[in-house]
């Protein structure tokens, strides 16, 4: 039997409110956070992502505080991004209810980063947060064509986003969160050909994130290799549900939750 299909909200969140723009612009309040969260697992989200969009402010109690309120309210496993930069943050977060932590910046800063947290913790705590983008034409190349970016998608780093993946597959990262610059905002459907890339590399499971625009957008990218699908605009502003996502993997014979 294979393991269920996870569907998972994303929750971008700036000074403890959840918002959402278009690559990170033009941000819109979407609401309370923690009352999000509970209208998520009663319909049926198996897993929620918070991401920290400013986490490095420098303030992160405000995060520390909707963690530990959500945590309070709902049974879902809960991940969290956004700033972190040591053990101890993930200790932090860890104690404060959150079940994995997400790291970005600082893993491609500091890969021994992610040893660090698989020995400490385990190698179930730790998602790592992959922004990637093809590579521009005036920004050089990588042997993939991908390349892994920072500040939100805005910032390229040289680095090959498909080797990148598989080395942090191999220091310890448990899942791999892996968001299409390319795609996010548009609607207009995951990226196929850079899941179908990762997947071929990685054996740990792979959680695709950007692009979801309608129910049918899920299914191909568990085709092209997804385990997990993650979404966030479409279901802040109830543009369709967790629910009907999961009725149309079933529909399509995959085993949901």
């Amino acid at each position: 039997m294979s393991l269920a299909i996870r569907v998972i909200p994303c929750l971008d969140v700036d000074a403890g409110r959840v918002v959402k723009g278009v690559n990170f612009e033009n941000l819109r309040d979407a609401g309370d956070p923690v009352e999000l969260a509970g209208v998520y697992d009663s319909g049926g989200a198996d897993e929620l992502t918070f991401l920290d969009v400013t986490a490095s402010s420098g303030d992160r109690e405000t995060t520390y505080d909707m963690v530990r309120r959500t945590a309070d309210q709902v049974f879902i496993p809960l991940t969290v991004g956004g700033g972190v930069r040591t053990p101890e943050d993930v200790d932090r977060l860890l104690r404060a209810g959150a079940d994995k932590v997400g790291v970005n910046t600082a893993a491609l800063a500091r890969p021994a980063l992610i040893e660090e947290i698989a020995e400490r913790f385990g190698r179930q705590v730790l998602v790592l947060s992959a922004d990637v983008r093809r590579v521009r034409e005036d920004g050089g190349s990588t042997p993939s064509g991908f390349e892994v970016t920072t500040h939100g998608g805005r910032r390229g780093t040289g680095t090959d986003a498909l080797q990148w993946c598989a080395e942090a597959a191999r220091l310890g990262a448990g899942e791999i969160l892996l968001n299409s610059m390319d795609a996010d905002g548009t609607k207009a459907g995951f990226d196929l050909e850079l899941i179908r890339a990762v997947r071929a590399e990685v054996e740990v499971p792979i959680i695709a994130s950007g692009g979801a625009g309608a129910v049918e957008h899920f299914v191909p990218a568990v085709e092209a290799g997804a385990d997990a699908l993650l979404a966030a605009t479409v279901f802040h502003f109830g543009e369709f549900t967790v629910g009907e996502v999961k009725d149309s993997l079933r529909a399509a014979g995959y085993p949901v939750r």
